[in-house]
């Protein structure tokens, strides 16, 4: 009931993004940026990542970050997560300031659920190398949540980090957030992980999974997640609560695509050529599935 609840409360005020069968739309979530030290887990793919970034520009993407883009738990000074990766910022940046980015907080970002930090940290930040403060994402908002609705048909997808309801790191999140920077972004350093993670523990993954996975039936939405770190894609009978997975995998990276008015599961990965020559290689794991194969929600009405 509490995540029935939150869900509600979230959905109803999701910013509104207009699409249509033309639009392409990239879903990342969970990169857990960090700064490049022993303990970002980031760093073992940010390579592969920049590489797609690269690739989604190019192909005239916009890019939605769902949540948890930077580990501001453990490394509270976004200056030093952005510094250490310059090279990813600079081609966020590029998408920004072409009016195709939106960014989500999850509970590892939550301070960027106040405006005035969201001012203070990402509008402007110290570049180290030029020595001085630099625009990064001057006037960005950070939503909760997107309601991305068609144009023509009105079918909806609703896109939120997917901590919302998770007692540990929703309600509780105050106390969760003292230990991890406290306790667990130490522990990290040896091997720990913190236990209100659900990417590290099976019992609240799936529990997490199954609260969503009723909100969506109850509701017939489409809904697309991160935050578990466990990519999902349903086949239509299934429902359609939808997750990225993560860029922090030892193996790669794995993202949502929605292009054409069709969802696709992707994965970038590191692959051998019989030469020894290494390459990235983007691959289709699931889909592509036609967005209008699964529940369209119509009956919600436009004015909620």
């Amino acid at each position: 009931m509490r995540t029935v609840n939150r869900l509600e409360k979230v959905y109803h005020s999701a910013f509104r993004v207009d699409f249509d069968d033309q639009s392409k739309f990239v879903f990342f979530s969970d990169t857990h940026r960090g700064d490049d030290g022993l303990s970002d887990d980031f760093g073992r793919n940010k390579h592969i990542y920049n590489f797609a970034l690269s690739y989604y520009y190019k192909k005239g993407f916009t890019y939605v970050e769902v949540g948890d883009g930077d580990e501001l738990l453990e490394r509270p000074k976004f200056e030093h997560i952005r510094n250490a990766h310059a090279i990813t910022f600079n081609r966020l940046k590029k998408f920004y300031d072409d009016g195709r980015f939106y960014m989500l907080f999850g509970n590892h970002n939550i301070k960027f659920a106040d405006q005035q930090k969201v001012k203070d940290t990402l509008y402007k930040v110290y570049d180290e190398y030029e020595g001085k403060y630099v625009d990064l994402f001057p006037g960005i908002t950070v939503h909760e949540a997107l309601l991305l609705v068609h144009s023509s048909t009105g079918q909806r997808i609703f896109v939120v980090h997917g901590h919302q309801g998770d007692l540990f790191n929703d309600q509780l999140a105050p106390l969760t957030h003292f230990g991890i920077r406290f306790f667990w972004r130490f522990m990290h350093l040896v091997g720990f992980r913190y236990a209100a993670s659900p990417a590290k523990s099976r019992r609240k993954r799936h529990k997490v999974e199954k609260n969503y996975t009723k909100w969506n039936k109850d509701h017939g939405e489409i809904i697309i997640c991160g935050h578990t770190h466990r990519p999902r894609f349903p086949r239509p009978e299934e429902g359609s609560y939808f997750n990225t997975g993560c860029c922090m995998h030892p193996r790669g990276i794995t993202c949502i695509e929605l292009d054409g008015g069709r969802l696709s599961l992707v994965a970038w990965r590191v692959h051998t050529k019989e030469d020894g020559m290494m390459y990235i290689r983007k691959t289709v794991l699931m889909g592509p599935s036609d967005i209008h194969d699964y529940d369209s929600g119509g009956d919600r009405g436009s004015d909620e």
